[in-house]
């Protein structure tokens, strides 16, 4: 193929490399994802282990204890029994366990302090690890002492069963995610293109991506061990990037066409446009998840190299095998079209009447986008996080119903804290005396209860002594057991004994080390990903103001998700509709993953829509007709991106966690935001009431690099918004 073209620029260029080459193109990509699927399929992912995990004093004590070589610890149930008289019931219920080949023990049964329940707990025999795959027996037996005794509560609970609620529930709905994700997509899509094999590309090129990027996850692992969930999260970002990517990319393909270019130079355009956008949006998205790696935290930093690689990959095909598709489909990418939907390009328009009226009142406009978007967020003032626990799961589901009926009758039974004393010795009279002071301090102590327990490792080097802390585990009541636990009575007992180390840890110790390494680290994240950001855009399209609007955009669509959060799971609303109870929190990862994601895909609406604003302006246009001209040509394929986004994050309310509804909300509602409020309403409005100030670039900053949007010479006068772009103009590329 002849290059006819000025080209200019990587994804230009790429492109008609790709489309004089599309049988190699294509075959690479092929040979690419295949050869790194099976290279991935020998070596395996390296996952993260409970020594990877950890901050602060709670990781230092997780650490001690994994290197001392205490023997696996049997997994740990309980049965709890409520009512009245129901002694017989408990004795049924011992009888019972420990007539059962699977359990290895039993223990006296425990009452609670206000007499109204018995907790009998037990362990089970065999390794640890597969105790989930074996405890449906032991809950078919308690489930028939329940049926003894109809008029009692009896119910199991504990570290099998709630494992196994996790498998049947949680694993079982994002599997269920993954099948139904892609045929939603593609049901999207097909009403958008109205073509099947228009709408089918996106979703294979989006799929393959995720499949080669899962393969360079394991390579990567073994630098950066990987997540249990963010295969998960590389499958909602990769979807939803890799789809709107390609749907920038054809549908600018195919508008070229129906304008009467020929298929190279329509190709060319989209490479010169769009392609260009794709690279720059994804550099800044890859930008924005680099920003996790400050946390130093294993799970951020798992997410952090499993986004940047799916996005990376997304964009890279993108940029090659599309266009090589496109070169060898030629105009049967229209194939197989639906009757009733082809050619109804989503033309936006109502997005066009909204236009108009922005355009015509832009300080109006302004004002009640911003009020709206402010009203949204001002829940955001009351942000509190919380740790999570089993109990976050679907209050329905029987094995989080005996947890917190657990919780309310033995209150921090079920999430000891554990002080870990590490000493030449940690047996004879001198550590037995340090313990006596303790257990005696813990039972004279407002904050703690008993019973105190201690293991010892088999070198008599380490001892573990639990207890338990007033309060639920998450509230003031907790947390101020833990302060006490930590500064006066662990250092006072123990840490006169020669040569020992205390440190305390289990569930709250470790929620608290968590909380504290996500504020140490915000500043870092934040100043990263803003400042980054701000210099991508600035390159990009040469403007100090660009620059920032963009970034106080992205901020804004941010603080309204923040606040609909709050509001929806801090607050309790909607608990009915989306099966969760609220803890009077927001989940404590939460807020800094969703900035990060949030930040990250908005540029990719930013940049697409600006890009296009661009160009009319590097013709000539004046601002007010740029902005016209971009934000309306690009109404109908932004409303199609963002469906996408909505329905797949949306898919996130329906699993049985409450963090991945969080997730699922506060990305949805935040993408809808940015493509209603945000892209159609402020953005227009700002730039225009801005005018050409839009593009001010101080002199000490003219050596920055001029990137053309698309390489045109300017034209002489201006046209309406609603004008179809002349194609002398369209075919000067």
């Amino acid at each position: 193929m002849r290059n006819r073209d000025n080209v200019t620029g990587i994804a230009a260029r790429a492109a008609v490399w790709s489309a004089r080459h599309r049988t190699w193109a294509i075959l690479l990509w092929i040979a690419f994802v295949a050869g790194i699927t099976v290279l991935s399929g020998q070596m395996g992912t390296t996952e993260a282990t409970d020594s990877d995990y950890g901050h602060g004093e709670s990781g230092r004590a997780d650490k001690i204890i994994a290197a001392a070589g205490f023997p696996d610890q049997p997994a740990g149930e309980m049965v709890l029994v409520q009512g009245q008289d129901r002694q017989a019931a408990v004795a049924d219920v011992t009888r019972t366990l420990q007539a059962r080949p699977e359990v290895a023990g039993v223990a006296k049964p425990l009452a609670s302090a206000d007499n109204t329940s018995t907790l009998v707990s037990f362990t089970m025999k065999g390794d640890p690890e597969t105790a989930k795959q074996r405890v449906q027996p032991l809950q078919d037996a308690v489930a028939q002492v329940q049926q003894r005794h109809p008029g009692l509560y009896v119910a199991e609970a504990g570290d099998a069963s709630g494992a196994k609620m996790v498998d049947d529930s949680l694993e079982t709905g994002l599997n269920r995610l993954g099948l139904l994700s892609i045929p939603i997509t593609l049901g999207i899509l097909l009403v958008a293109f109205g073509a099947f094999v228009a709408a089918l590309l996106p979703v294979g090129l989006a799929v393959t991506a995720v499949i080669a990027a899962l393969g360079l996850l394991a390579v990567v692992s073994r630098m950066v061990p990987a997540a249990d969930e963010t295969m998960h999260v590389m499958l909602l970002v990769g979807l939803a990037v890799g789809v709107d990517h390609c749907l920038f990319y054809i549908r600018r393909e195919r508008d070229e066409r129906r304008r009467g270019a020929d298929p190279h130079r329509a190709l060319v355009i989209a490479a010169q446009t769009s392609g260009r956008s794709i690279w720059v949006s994804g550099l800044t998205v890859v930008v924005a998840m680099a920003g996790m790696f400050f946390t130093q935290d294993a799970t951020f930093e798992s997410f952090a190299v499993g986004t940047i690689l799916v996005v990376a990959t997304a964009v890279l095909g993108s940029l090659t095998v599309l266009p090589a598709l496109l070169s060898a489909l030629g105009d049967r990418v229209d194939a197989i079209k639906i009757p009733g939907l082809y050619r109804r390009n989503g033309d936006g328009r109502l997005w066009q009447a909204v236009l108009r009226v922005v355009l015509a009142k832009p300080l109006v406009s302004a004002l009640v986008a911003v009020a709206a978007l402010a009203a949204l967020a001002a829940p955001m003032l009351d942000l509190r996080t919380k740790g999570e626990t089993l109990k976050d799961f679907s209050p329905g589901l029987a094995t989080v119903q005996t947890l917190t009926r657990i919780e309310a009758a033995y209150p921090g039974h079920e999430t000891p804290a554990q002080v870990v004393v590490q000493a030449p010795s940690v047996r004879g009279s001198e550590f037995e005396a340090a313990l006596a002071k303790f257990t005696s301090a813990a039972e004279n102590s407002d904050h703690l209860q008993g019973p105190v327990t201690v293991k010892v490792n088999p070198a008599g080097t380490v001892a573990v002594v639990s207890l338990a802390l007033k309060g639920n585990g998450d509230d003031g009541t907790s947390k101020a057991a833990l302060t006490t636990l930590r500064s006066t009575l662990a250092p006072q007992s123990f840490g006169p004994l020669s040569g020992a180390t205390v440190a305390v840890t289990g569930d709250t110790a470790q929620n608290v080390d968590f909380n504290k390494r996500l504020s140490d680290s915000l500043p870092w994240v934040f100043g990263f990903v803003l400042g980054l950001a701000f210099l991508l855009l600035l390159v990009s399209f040469r403007s100090v103001v660009v620059a920032a609007t963009g970034v106080v955009l992205n901020l804004l669509s941010v603080g309204a998700a923040y606040g609909m959060l709050v509001y929806v799971f801090q607050y309790g609303h909607f608990e009915k509709q989306l099966d969760f109870r609220s803890s009077a929190g927001i989940t404590a990862w939460m807020p800094l993953f969703l900035f990060i994601i949030l930040f990250g895909l908005s540029m990719d609406y930013h940049v697409f829509v600006l890009s296009r604003i661009r160009e009319g302006y590097d013709r000539g246009l004046p601002t007010r007709e740029a902005v016209a001209r971009g934000i309306g040509s690009t109404a109908g394929v932004i409303t199609s991106a963002a469906v996408v986004m909505v329905a797949v994050f949306a898919l996130f309310a329906t699993l049985p966690l409450v963090s991945t509804k969080e997730l699922g909300v506060g990305l949805a509602a935040a993408v809808l935001l940015d493509a209603t409020i945000i892209r159609a309403v402020l953005l227009p409005a700002v730039m225009v009431l801005l005018g050409e100030r839009n593009w001010w670039l101080p002199r000490w900053l003219n050596w920055l690099p001029a990137i053309a949007h698309e390489p045109a010479p300017p034209v002489i006068g201006a046209h309406r918004a609603t004008d179809p772009e002349p194609e002398s103009e369209l075919a000067r590329v």
